[in-house]
């Protein structure tokens, strides 16, 4: 089964950190994103620029909007993803435990469903 650990970081606890620990929190995630790919777990992932950098498009009909930035103003914002095989929500779950970026907000886990 394939699982989406979608990362939402926290603004402040990430604020807090100083270039150093910044620095050291994006070494322990890639040995974790190199850990997950040696026990075959790991299909995809990447971290995503800040909420401001954003666009929101809507299609209603033949119109489309587009707004720039985040759509609400939230604690925590989506700062990555990472796509895994594991054989159940248990092991997905005690997979997101194990990243770093658990500390840094919170990883929530969701299953894809089976296509067709």
């Amino acid at each position: 089964m394939r699982y989406l650990l979608i990362v939402h970081v926290d603004r402040a606890l990430i604020g807090r950190l100083s270039p150093e620990e910044g620095r050291d929190l994006t070494r322990r995630c890639m040995a974790a994103d190199d850990e997950l790919r040696r026990r075959g777990h790991l299909i995809a992932c990447g971290p995503l620029a800040e909420p401001e950098t954003g666009r929101i498009v809507r299609r209603r009909g033949d119109r489309t909007t587009v707004t720039d930035g985040p759509y609400a103003e939230t604690k925590e914002h989506l700062g990555g993803f990472v796509l895994i095989e594991a054989c159940d929500m248990d092991e997905a779950v005690a997979i997101a435990a194990e990243s770093p970026m658990a500390a840094m907000g919170s990883i929530e886990v969701r299953e894809q469903p089976p296509m067709g």
